[in-house]
């Protein structure tokens, strides 16, 4: 959508000029005249040097990238030769997207945007396009190559050069992306390391908070951020096994968005809708997704999974049931020959049930009680004969997977992504991906896939010790950015750091149970599991609140906190707010909280916050108005939930 009398904006840093063309126009190109974008309210500013070497990012007229390397290196070129600006073509953007199932009920996509078309002066006189979009919240550019012509590309030159040195969050990359997040400078960063996206920093002058990462990678492959001198370079995610360059296409290339995601503080990135923005939107009814919650039989069983009988299987249908939640998933061992979780055992067959269950009948008991059923399988069982497992699973009544284990983000294993995609839609199950990539905003792309994991969650309490107060804090401002966190909340025999040790079966958390409820608010997961075994939700303080609280949001806002400590943030769904605090304080603390964001009005506030152990909570009401301001008490690892609901 063109907004008149708009203009976009580029300077010529050579002649001192400033060009400026209206919405859609096509420029010649000027000899060494660096090109900069500035987003629409002119809070973002990229510049792209004339001969596609390099580029910089500013906030604010706040330097966060310099100089930093671009370009491409082809098996048989390691890089174009002598690229020169040949022509630009201007375009600007702006639209409200109306969104299914996520953290807001629609997203504003405006932005400014060029595609420059760069041809090299010898050789083979190949054309580069660069595509480059200014956001107010946000850059990103992605390079093209328009050619009939197949390509084997060796990697990337694109680098990050961050300006001065910064403060950062960063976790190293592993395959299933579960790792911790450290605190580090810039400067501390380690030669012969992958870190992963997004890597969150703040500049040294405090005033801009930005992630680098990535998005829509489809067709393409994913990426890690290596140092090389004082830049962090993008290393492509080369097939396992496959000999020859990291990416092959058959024709053509178009690469995945690199993303520099800007905001004023932590947490301001949180209701980015950016990842998304930079995907396609989806193509046909999508209506059919339902966010919710599911009971979940694994967490608080066995590592290998619960033992299947349909008893097993029929108790956690009527825990959903009695719940109100629209799930349960059952998890591994359901399949002939299963063994166990992890392992994609040669004799298992995920299209028949283990001896002594009726699959289908299991789907009539759960339907008749109101609840669908998700089952989970290992990814190398369902790769080689998709269609006809997802054809069983959806002729069995089936409403969604839960698939596990891929461990990679390569060209392969992107393509997988799409096609499980493209056929659980085409069958309308719901898709879960565990073991996963940092998502790239495909879930705009394909609304039923609805949550993914790529994170150290809570299934980690059954394993070790790493799932700390502190990570939980770091996430909402690192991982959750991307997107989607099947961070798996709920653990009900709640504790602290102290307290904790580490037990497979019926483990033990190290939080209050104040935090196991904000979890629900603050972690973004359309399908959220209620992880813990139905007797620990017995007559549970605080299980009213999981009942009730909302999974898919209309409007999502930071109201404060810092990486590591603590966070406030806020979630409307309808009329009413729901809140969720946290902190990772070693000692009580307390969190205020102006309620000036709500509209004019009275408002019936129900908390719930940490009560006198780690197992108890103190639930209260009273009216407030947004005039008032809430004074919240967290205990150590503690937390607080507070619905807010309009009065007549």
């Amino acid at each position: 959508m063109r907004i008149p009398g708009q203009l976009d904006f580029f300077h010529s840093t050579a002649a001192g000029l400033c060009l400026l063309a209206l919405s859609g126009a096509s420029l010649p190109a000027r000899a060494a005249a660096d090109a900069v974008l500035i987003s629409p309210e002119g809070r973002t500013t990229i510049r792209i040097a004339a001969d596609a070497s390099r580029f910089s990012v500013a906030h604010r007229g706040d330097a966060v990238i310099a100089n930093s390397p671009l370009g491409l290196e082809l098996e048989d070129a390691p890089q174009l030769a002598g690229l020169a600006l040949e022509r630009r073509a201007d375009h600007r953007v702006d639209q409200v997207i109306p969104l299914i199932a996520t953290k807001a009920a629609s997203a504003r996509d405006h932005y400014r945007a060029t595609t420059l078309t760069f041809r090299e002066r010898g050789g083979q006189r190949r054309r580069l396009l660069l595509d480059v979009r200014a956001y107010d919240d946000g850059v990103a550019f992605r390079y093209r190559l328009d050619s009939a012509a197949p390509v084997r590309l060796r990697g990337e030159r694109t680098a990050f050069v961050a300006a001065g040195d910064p403060s950062c969050l960063t976790a190293v990359a592993n395959g299933a992306h579960e790792t911790e997040f450290i605190r580090q400078n810039w400067s501390q960063l380690r030669e012969g390391v992958g870190y992963d996206v997004p890597l969150v920093c703040t500049t040294a002058s405090g005033r801009t908070t930005y992630a680098i990462t990535q998005a829509d990678l489809s067709g393409y492959t994913g990426a890690s951020l290596w140092r090389e001198g004082g830049a962090l370079r993008v290393r492509l995610s080369a097939v396992p096994k496959r000999d020859g360059p990291a990416y092959v296409s058959p024709a053509g290339l178009s690469t995945a968005w690199r993303v520099v995601m800007l905001g004023d503080r932590n947490g301001d990135l949180i209701a980015s809708q950016l990842i998304g923005n930079l995907n396609r939107p989806p193509q046909g009814d999508f209506s059919w997704v339902k966010p919710g919650k599911a009971a979940w039989d694994w967490w608080s069983g066995p590592l290998e999974g619960m033992k299947p009988s349909m008893d097993n299987y029929r108790r956690f249908i009527d825990f959903a049931a009695a719940s109100g939640f629209p799930y349960y998933l059952i998890d591994a061992g359901w399949a002939w020959g299963s063994g166990g979780c992890c392992d994609a055992l040669p004799g298992t067959d995920v299209t028949r049930p283990a001896e002594g269950i009726d699959m289908p009948a299991l789907v009539r008991y759960a339907a008749d009680k109101g609840v669908a059923l998700l089952l989970w399988v290992h990814w190398a069982h369902l790769a080689p004969r998709m269609e006809q497992v997802l054809d069983t699973y959806a002729a069995w009544g089936i409403k969604g997977v839960k698939i596990d284990f891929m461990d990679r983000d390569d060209q392969e294993m992107v393509a997988f992504y799409r096609r499980v995609a493209e056929a659980t839609a085409k069958r309308h199950l719901l898709l879960d991906l565990h073991a996963a990539y940092v998502p790239d905003g495909m879930q705009r792309s394909y609304p039923n896939f609805i949550t993914q994991e790529g994170v150290l969650g809570a299934e980690w309490d059954k394993m070790d010790k790493r799932v700390t107060p502190r990570h939980n804090l770091m996430l909402p401002y690192t991982r959750m950015l991307a997107g989607p966190i099947d961070y798996t909340p709920g653990g009900f025999r709640n504790g602290t750091p102290a307290s904790y040790s580490v037990r497979a079966v019926l483990p033990f958390t190290q939080t209050t149970r104040g935090q196991a409820l904000a979890m629900y608010v603050v972690y973004d997961s359309p399908l959220q599991m209620v992880s813990d075994d139905p007797d620990a939700y017995r007559d549970a303080d605080g299980f009213d609140f999981i009942r009730r609280v909302p999974t898919a949001w209309d409007e999502t806002r930071f109201l404060s906190g810092e990486p590591g400590r603590d966070i406030l943030l806020a979630r409307r769904q309808g009329k009413a707010w729901y809140l969720g605090a946290m902190t990772a304080a070693e000692g009580p603390t307390g969190i205020e909280v102006p309620l000036r964001f709500l509209p004019a009005g009275r408002y019936r506030v129900t908390l719930w916050e940490d009560g006198e152990h780690p197992n108890a909570l103190r639930r209260s009401q009273r009216e407030v108005t947004p005039d008032e301001v809430l004074s919240l008490r967290l205990a150590p690892a503690g937390g607080a939930a507070v619905l807010l609901e309009p009065l007549p």
